[in-house]
């Protein structure tokens, strides 16, 4: 989840470990579209507005629920632009479509699209009208669509599949909705399958488009905030990478037909973003990680749906 809201974080990057932090740069790499066509749908997992919510949420938020879905979409705007410029920045061909998540089976239906992405969110999933999740849920255990979660995403995903959402210190979420702790910043994860098509090319000799610190010491540098977790691995899925504040920050489903991968961080802040202005919100992109990631899970879409 995006927990701009909170105010208890680790603000401070992660310094890089020993001994790549001896190196002071990064390879030069161009950005060559190498996916020849596909088509994304993108799943805005936002609240949109008062249908959107639960009786809780309407009973807590008051007169104050349109601000409140106000902030819903100005936060939806940015995260679904930056989700729409990863596929831009590495489709020669893309067709992408943008869809509520209350929506999400009509618009698989009507789309036919070779890969879901599943934008992040902002709020606790107890403030969503309940029928909102009972749909998702039915979706995701039925589609042979390939699908991504990012943050929220990535939570809504274990829900479905029976985890637990728990804050980072193991709290329920409504037992602490301020004042969390919570992951921000660049942090490093280490990975737990490095021999997962989703990390193609670690690895090669030369370490194609990876860092060293990834081919050597298999750890990731990504993008963090959430202050909420998945208490375990689903039933059904793998880990592939863990951290110690979040214990589940990557996994994957491979069964009956399906693909479902979900990442606890912000792999779509790949690129800058997509407003230069220096707020709590953009930031300059310092690692390449997440864009890998994302262009890997576009491939291993395409090789699903020929398989299926």
């Amino acid at each position: 989840m995006l927990e701009v809201d909170s105010t208890t974080s680790h603000e401070t990057s992660e310094p890089l470990p020993f001994p790549f932090n001896q190196q002071t740069f990064c390879r030069y790499e161009p950005i060559e579209k190498r996916v020849e066509q596909i088509r994304v749908l993108v799943i805005d997992d936002l609240l949109r507005d008062k249908s959107d919510l639960s009786e809780l949420a309407l009973t807590e938020w008051g007169r104050s629920a349109d601000s409140h879905l106000q902030r819903e979409r100005e936060i939806a705007g940015m995260a679904l632009r930056n989700i729409l410029n990863n596929v831009e920045r590495l489709v020669k061909r893309p067709t992408t479509h943008v869809a509520h998540v209350s929506e999400i089976a009509e618009a698989a239906a009507e789309f036919s699209p070779d890969a879901i992405v599943l934008s992040g969110t902002l709020r606790d999933f107890d403030y969503y009208n309940p029928d909102i999740l009972t749909n998702f849920n039915r979706f995701v255990h039925s589609t042979h669509i390939p699908v991504l979660g990012i943050c929220g995403g990535h939570q809504l995903i274990g829900l479905s599949f029976n985890s637990r959402i728990e804050t980072l210190d193991h709290r329920e979420p409504h037992e602490r909705r301020v004042d969390r702790p919570f992951e921000y910043q660049y942090r490093f994860i280490r990975i737990t399958q490095p021999d997962d098509p989703i990390f193609a090319g670690i690895n090669d000799r030369d370490g194609g488009v990876w860092q060293e610190y990834t081919t050597q010491a298999r750890i990731l540098r990504v993008w963090q905030n959430h202050g909420l977790q998945l208490d375990r691995v689903p039933e059904g899925f793998q880990l592939l990478a863990t951290s110690y504040l979040c214990r589940n920050q990557m996994m994957v489903r491979r069964a009956e037909e399906q693909l479902i991968y979900a990442v606890q961080f912000h792999l779509e802040k790949s690129f800058e973003d997509w407003h230069k202005n220096r707020t709590r919100w953009e930031h300059p992109n310092e690692s390449r990680d997440g864009r890998i990631i994302f262009e890997n899970f576009l491939f291993e879409s395409l090789k699903h749906n020929a398989k299926v």
